[in-house]
């Protein structure tokens, strides 16, 4: 029968040993100077300091009142980015989906578009040029983009549930990005 044998004896002394010789090692030396904030005397970089604040750009309050009377609008994601649920939308629940890509351009999102076969239109949303975008045999979603005020674009997706009745998802997608653009005003 084996036996399992324990920390006693010579095992002990060699943890000992061991545990002494990392301690002794300058695990615990000391750094001279004094502490400075991450970046040091630099100045700080506000391009970053808004990182996913643009998910608060309208409220859900404002997001309800674009798709429909009474609609509940639930945070569902915010990451890169930014989608909620639409509990009482028209036809059920939908659901509503913010992006903004800093570095994006018009003809990159429409050459994009282009490449995953979406049907891309040109449109005009508060006098700036803007896209809307329809997938192929998907009467239930659409979205918009336009240029951001400040740089890159910005998006708004609807997505109905499939087959339901409820009024065309260009609509409340172009509404969101009039209150966006409005907001730049």
């Amino acid at each position: 029968m084996n036996k399992v044998r324990g920390f006693g004896g010579r095992g002990a002394v060699v943890v000992a040993a061991a545990v002494v010789a990392l301690s002794a090692g300058g695990c615990g030396n000391v750094i001279p100077g004094s502490a400075q904030p991450m970046g040091g005397s630099r100045p700080i970089d506000t391009r970053l300091d808004k990182l996913l604040r643009e998910c608060e750009i309208l409220s859900p309050g404002q997001i309800g009142k674009a798709i429909g009377e009474g609609v509940q609008v639930r945070d569902s994601f915010f990451g890169a980015v930014c989608m909620w649920d639409l509990i009482g939308a028209p036809g059920g629940n939908a659901m509503a989906t913010l992006n903004w890509y800093e570095n994006g351009t018009l003809s990159n999102e429409k050459q994009t578009n282009n490449k995953l076969g979406y049907l891309t239109t040109n449109i005009t949303v508060q006098s700036v040029l803007a896209l809307q975008i329809r997938r192929p045999d998907d009467p239930d979603s659409c979205g918009v983009t336009a240029s951001a005020p400040d740089n890159g674009v910005i998006g708004w997706w609807i997505n109905y549930r499939p087959g339901s009745a409820h009024p065309d998802p260009c609509g409340a997608a172009t509404k969101l990005m009039e209150m966006t653009l409005n907001l730049a005003r």
